[in-house]
């Protein structure tokens, strides 16, 4: 797993001109840069370091890589167009890993200018250099959150989206729009990648994982909403990065066949997941096996060598009861398999917090 930096750290000579990566000191942005490079790659990181949460942690991730000979690092926000546009003039980027984002379902509804500055002004601006530079693909983080309203189980990357339930959800499903927009005026090979639960060392202090670990750890009492009812798929970070890795190296075309017919009616419309008129994709990226979340907290329990105390709360405004994630257009695109169950991810979850935090 990839939750300590490489020993040896991969010294050969880049490979195909630099990768952009956005959120590079981010929790999974960190995580595709180090392989990236392991794999002999150059990589542009991008991050503002912001103070949405603890910027120690984000330092600290990027230092396991920042003096790696073929890493070159840019600190700056995506909603900085001349400084965007001075990246990619400068650097030249041959494919874009776009992962920077205002994270966080909940802080919209407290912060919602942020994340249509970060989330839709920055994607265009990202958008944007893509087409200055010629880019031969941009691969940018969707979410699972997109789905919203729809409670069709497992979710389907061809199944409608058109109800998101918070403004996060919103921003990232304008996100596609956009790319979708761009990928047929100019021509840019965009994939979407709807990351589902993303959980591992070196994750946000926000998510659950975190602050499970952290409560149970001093005896506080955990907060469990839907009264833990919930159902997610739950995705190990080095499954979401072999992911982000192989459809890199894949650049989508526009695709004959994506119409379909829905039964309730005689003409062809739009398959959501493709396009006949731009090469753009989306998938689905994530666990196929849904997990309750009180199985989550007796695996963290069993780890920590503790129970959790915990607060019974209902279910929070725009959050839903249950995710599962239908991957079947990953797998027979990139052969796709996620290698790491709850188990396994949360072990190594909680060998690294107690590491990093001296727990």
């Amino acid at each position: 797993m990839n939750s300590h930096p490489p020993k040896n750290q991969n010294t050969k000579a880049p490979k195909n001109g630099p990768i952009l990566v956005t959120g590079s000191a981010g929790f999974i942005g960190s995580h595709v840069t180090r392989r990236l490079l392991a794999d002999g790659h150059a990589v542009v990181g991008l991050d503002n370091l912001n103070e949405y949460y603890d910027p120690k942690l984000k330092s600290d991730r990027l230092a396991l890589f920042a003096k790696h000979q073929n890493y070159k690092h840019v600190t700056g926000d995506l909603a900085d167009r001349d400084l965007i546009e001075a990246v990619f003039d400068k650097h030249q980027p041959k494919r874009v890993v776009h992962l920077a984002a205002q994270a966080g379902v909940r802080y919209a509804a407290e912060n919602p200018h942020v994340y249509v500055s970060s989330n839709v002004t920055g994607t265009l601006h990202i958008l944007e250099g893509c087409r200055q530079t010629g880019v031969e693909h941009l691969v940018f983080a969707s979410t699972s959150s997109v789905y919203g309203a729809n409670t069709k189980m497992p979710f389907s990357e061809h199944d409608s989206t058109e109800h998101p339930l918070t403004l996060y959800a919103a921003t990232k499903k304008a996100n596609e729009m956009m790319a979708h927009s761009y990928a047929h005026l100019y021509n840019i090979p965009s994939t979407g990648l709807r990351f589902f639960t993303v959980y591992g060392p070196w994750g946000r202090p926000d998510m659950a994982l975190f602050l499970f670990t952290k409560a149970i750890l001093a005896g506080e009492p955990i907060k469990v909403f839907n009264h833990g009812k919930h159902r997610r798929s739950f995705t190990y970070v080095d499954d979401i990065v072999e992911g982000i890795v192989r459809i890199l190296k894949k650049p989508p075309k526009p695709t004959e066949d994506s119409t379909k017919t829905p039964k309730n009616q005689s003409t062809k419309t739009p398959d959501p997941a493709s396009s006949r008129v731009a090469p753009y994709r989306i998938y689905n990226i994530g666990n196929e096996e849904s997990v309750e979340l009180m199985r989550y907290i007796e695996v963290l329990e069993k780890e920590l060598g503790k129970k959790a105390k915990m607060e019974m709360l209902p279910l929070q405004p725009g959050d839903v009861p249950d995710t599962e994630s239908d991957v079947t257009n990953l797998t027979e695109a990139i052969n796709y398999s996620p290698q790491v169950n709850v188990e396994e991810g949360v072990a190594n979850f909680v060998k690294w917090y107690r590491d990093y935090y001296k727990a």
